[in-house]
Formats: structure tokens, sequence, C-alpha cells
């Protein structure tokens, strides 16, 4: 029998809108005009105003019911926005009014205070899903590249000490439905299927309310950090320099050395400081997409398994461990990444720092010229991770260009750009 003080809701999920009450403000996906294509209301502060399936803070929102439950914090708290606006304006861009460019964010996130500014005086509980702001950064790598001379203090990009300036945005995932299905090539009701089976029936609307096109998932977000002029960006004149980095937590912050991911970042960071210094700019997109969108448990047995099979790690064996744990050797399906370039008005890109062909197929694909890859230097990769390196040589994880050593390095950084 249940406590007598336990208390019973019945709580409706999905409901369709009724033929006589209010209508949400539709969204017109694509149109380059933010008050013809309407605003993104996820908020739950008003239910009818409601017009996309999710709310904000991907997969925060979980701590934010906590906080409700817990009695922290009001459901109908309101955010005040006041002086929280962009300190750098981004675009718009033509290619914002693009509906196959990007179906995976918000375009006008940032702007939403300017933008549907009438909406506001009206009642309507709209929160920005982009948020652009400056800071400092500082890793003990780059003061070392400034100690071997391959990056210089010039007081604006490198401060004395090492600090770096940069101007950064935090990007919520927004997907636009029928977008999302045509970029992988699939019926948008299959989709709709999968992603509410695979959340265990957690957004009933993805199958109940097909006139709702957008869907904010519960998936970390994106990071962008823009080294130099903003404006340089969609200069196609300016030299550019990009690193799109998928998550590592070991590697990125504590430093593992089975994979060559940070040593990767921050090799792309300095290539980004020095392009930046060359009169252009620098980008590094950080996706969260731990252990190759697969998570960190998974990576963590995939790591046991590949140390304790007969004949000890080895790159023969790299993949297919993988394969045996998760089903898949990569879930980061990378078809969605150009969409923050097309946002930041990319359109050339003179140094890709990677060496992935699933990144370059995708960024070329999507329109955006590549100039040149980047490779990883020999000696920036970690001894233990030489059989992530051979085992992604053996399947085809790159094609174009080999590690660097250090002379080859020095020649790709002696070029200009200009």
């Amino acid at each position: 029998m249940p406590k007598q003080n336990s208390v019973f809701r019945h709580i409706v999920l999905t409901s369709h809108p009724s033929r006589f009450g209010p209508k949400p403000i539709p969204i017109h996906w694509g149109d380059g005009d933010p008050m013809q294509r309407g605003p993104v209301i996820a908020t739950l502060t008003k239910q009818a105003h409601r017009n996309v399936i999710g709310t904000h803070s991907g997969s925060y929102a979980i701590y934010r019911a906590l906080a409700i439950a817990s009695g922290t914090l009001q459901s109908d708290h309101r955010a005040d926005l006041t002086d929280t606006s962009p300190v750098e304006h981004i675009g718009p861009h033509k290619i914002w009014a693009d509906p196959d460019r990007i179906v995976s964010l918000d375009p006008f996130g940032a702007i939403v205070g300017e933008v549907f500014k009438s909406y506001y005086e009206q009642g309507y509980d709209i929160r920005p899903t982009i948020a652009i702001t400056k800071a400092h950064i500082n890793m003990p790598e780059l003061q070392e590249t400034v100690a071997k001379g391959r990056l210089r203090i010039d007081g604006k990009i490198m401060k004395p000490g090492g600090d770096l300036v940069v101007t950064k945005a935090a990007i919520e995932p927004v997907w636009y439905l029928p977008g999302i299905a045509k970029r992988f090539k699939i019926p948008e009701g299959e989709l709709r299927r999968a992603l509410f089976e695979q959340t265990g029936g957690m957004f009933p609307e993805l199958v109940t309310r097909p006139d709702f096109d957008v869907f904010l998932p519960p998936i970390g977000s994106i990071t962008v950090y823009i080294i130099g002029d903003v404006l340089s960006l969609a200069d196609p004149k300016k030299p550019l320099a990009v690193r799109v980095h998928d998550e590592c937590n070991g590697s990125d912050v504590f430093g593992s050395d089975i994979c060559t991911c940070r040593p990767y970042l921050v090799h792309g960071i300095e290539m980004c400081v020095q392009t930046a210094q060359e009169g252009g700019a620098g980008v590094i997109v950080y996706y969260r997409k731990e252990g190759r969108a697969l998570g960190e448990v998974t990576k963590f047995l995939v790591y046991n398994a590949r140390k304790r099979q007969e004949g000890g790690d080895r790159a023969d064996a790299y993949f297919e461990r993988t394969e045996c744990v998760a089903g898949v050797q990569d879930m980061r399906f990378q078809e969605l990444m150009p969409d923050v370039l097309h946002w930041l008005g990319i359109s050339r890109i003179d140094r890709l720092v990677s060496m992935s062909n699933m990144k370059y197929d995708a960024i070329t694909q999507s329109g955006i010229e590549i100039v040149e890859r980047i490779p990883i230097p020999k000696e920036l990769i970690p001894p233990d991770a030489w059989v992530e390196i051979e085992a992604k040589k053996s399947a085809g994880y790159y094609t174009t260009g080999e590690v660097l050593d250090a002379d080859s390095l020095a020649d790709v950084k002696g070029r200009s750009l200009e």
C-alpha cells in the first residue's frame, strides 16, 4: 500500500491544440526575416505558447527539474535577460535563410531579445539558445610555444604571461526535424519514431505532434572559441584556421596519454593564433561528443577490452573492440557539424587542423572550401597513442597527409596565407 502522504497526480502528457483555443506562433524554418521565421518558444511558464518539442538547457534540464522538485527553484521563474546581449554580433548572414544549410541550431538564437522584442512585450517567454561573450584562456602548452618562438606576444591576441584573448559562444542544439531527416536521407517519420523510442518515450510529442517541426534534444551543447577579429570569419580574403574538436574529457582536461585529443586541440589553438596574428582569424569548435558520442562508460569498457586482449593493445583490433562493446565504431555522425560554420558565415577554410576524412567530407559537401589539412606533428603524439594513430590509418580514417615531423611543421607555419 502506498504511504498516506503520497501525492498522486494525473498528468496529461500530450494533447493536440484545441480547434477553438489559441494557436502557438508558427515556425517557418529558413525564412531570413526572423519575425516571419518565428521565435523558438520552449519554456514552460505558459504551455499554450510552446511551439517546439523539448525544453532549454539540453541535458541540464534534468538538474532544473531536481531544483524545482527540491524547492530551490520556482517553476514559474522567468529569466531576467537585462545586459545579457552578445558582446560581439555574428551575422545575420545570407546563408541563415537556407533551410538546408542550418538544421541543428537556431541562427537567431543569440539575438532573440532584439529581433523578437515585440513578442517579449506581449508576455512571451523567449529565451536565447546562443550566448556570446569574451574571455582570456591560458594553457601551459601555449606558453611553451611562445618560449620556443613559434608564437609571439603581440599584446592584442596574446597578452604577456600567455593569456589568449577569445570571443566564445555557447550554443544549445535546436533541431529542425524535416531538415535533420533530409540530411541523413531518412523519412522524417522514421526519425521521429527512433528519437521517441530510444529516449524511452521521454518526448511523446515526437509522434503525436507532427505540427511541431522543431525539437530541442537533451544533449550537450557546442562551444565556439574565436581567435582574432570576428568579422574576418566571413571574409574569404582573410586567412582562416579551424579545428573541429570532439570532447575527450580524459585527455582534454586530465591529460590521459592513450589518445591525441589534448595535443591536437592545443596544436589547433596554436595554428589559430598564428593565423589570427597573420591578419586573419582562428576558430575552435568544441562538440560534446564524448567517446565518439558513445559516452565515457562505453569508452572505458573498450579501454579495458583493448588492454586485456591477447597480445595487448593492438592497432588491428582497435575498432573491433569498440564495435564489440558499442555495436558501432563511431556515432559522432559529422553530418550536422558544419551548421555552426555556416552560422559563423564561413565559406572558406585555409587551414583545417584535422586528419579526419569524416570531418573533411562533411564540411566540403556542405559547400565550404578547404585549402589545406594540417595533421598532428609526430612529436605531439603520446607513446601510448600510436595504437590509435596506426589503427585510424589502417581503417582509412585519414588518407590525406601523414603526421608531421618538426621540419614539415615549420614549413607549414612558414607559408603565408595572405
